[in-house]
């Protein structure tokens, strides 16, 4: 294989890399929606103590292919991180991030090896067991964004620029940290769905509200309200720090603000529906997805220390 053939077949390989990752964090979602986590016990990483279940029920079903899809997973980013050394020049930045990637991947595994251990799983309504999974979600962030920036680098795309300092730094480090701490809140606040389901709109708002319901469940009314703070912080990033001219990012900028605004209207679907299963995985996949691009943007703008910054009046078009 020569070497561009080589270099063509890897980025490839990272992208279905990360579409796969994509795959298992939804999967692992259904096994948290569907109160399936304990369908291997709390055996790990044997399945009630069986390499492979013997007569396995529906739910050790639904956990067991969770934790096989997550050691492909833990593979393919093995297999990415040795690729990307094996092909790139040490001062790429893909290395960099592929090397970060497998990191997250290990603390990943680890992560939801302690679910399962410490039970914080199934019909589990510990403040543990959401402490547990807002890390979770964080480390799962930061593996996907290191899985898509060794994607989008190896692909071309413009590596980090050095000097970067002022507004532009704190736009893209406040607008990441707030998106971050959003999906938090929504993972909280999936989780108190999965508990204590609503029957009704109104009995679901009332409980929310109720100084006597369980904290979960409290905790549920922060999202609604820090989705749409976030929302407008990420409107402000994409009109005052798109590099002028820069097609690339304005392009990004603008896919962006029809993610976050189909993720809204996603968003409030879910709440009218009482938050259905399916509804909570394209409520998810939307936000993985919004995420994605936020941190392929936001690196886009960080490799333009030097240029202005888009002004708040629409740009020209490019011809």
């Amino acid at each position: 294989m020569t070497g561009a053939m080589a270099s063509l077949a890897l980025k490839r390989f990272a992208w279905g890399t990360l579409a796969f990752n994509l795959a298992v964090i939804l999967w692992g979602a259904y096994v948290r929606a569907t109160g399936s986590g304990a369908g291997c016990g709390d055996h790990w990483p044997t399945c009630n103590g069986d390499v492979i279940p013997r007569d396995p029920s529906l739910k050790t079903l639904i956990e067991f292919t969770h934790r096989a899809t997550s050691g492909v997973a833990f593979l393919l980013v093995l297999v990415l991180l040795v690729w990307t050394l094996r092909t790139v020049e040490r001062t790429h930045a893909a290395r960099r991030a592929a090397w970060a990637t497998m990191v997250f991947m290990v603390l990943e595994a680890a992560v939801g090896a302690g679910l399962v251990l410490f039970r914080l799983v199934a019909d589990n309504e510990s403040m543990a067991r959401a402490m547990f999974m807002s890390v979770h979600l964080i480390n799962t962030f930061l593996l996907l964004a290191s899985m898509v920036l060794t994607a989008w680098w190896l692909q071309g795309g413009p590596a980090l620029a050095h000097g970067v300092s002022g507004a532009r730094l704190w736009g893209v480090v406040g607008t990441l940290l707030g998106s971050v701490l959003l999906g938090v809140s929504g993972a909280v606040a999936a989780l108190g769905d999965t508990l204590y389901p609503a029957r009704s709109l109104q009995e679901g708002l009332a409980a929310d509200l109720s100084p006597t319901a369980h904290f979960l469940v409290r905790l549920r009314i922060l999202h609604p309200g820090l989705a749409i703070t976030v929302a407008l912080v990420v409107v402000a990033t994409v009109v005052l720090l798109t590099p002028a001219g820069d097609r690339l990012a304005r392009n990004l900028g603008r896919g962006l603000l029809v993610l976050v605004t189909a993720q809204l209207l996603g968003g409030l679907v879910n709440v009218l529906l009482l938050a259905p299963v399916w509804m909570q995985l394209v409520h998810l996949a939307m936000a993985d997805a919004v995420w994605l691009v936020l941190v392929v943007f936001c690196a886009t703008v960080w490799a333009h220390p030097s240029s202005e910054v888009a002004r708040a009046t629409p740009q020209p078009a490019l011809r």
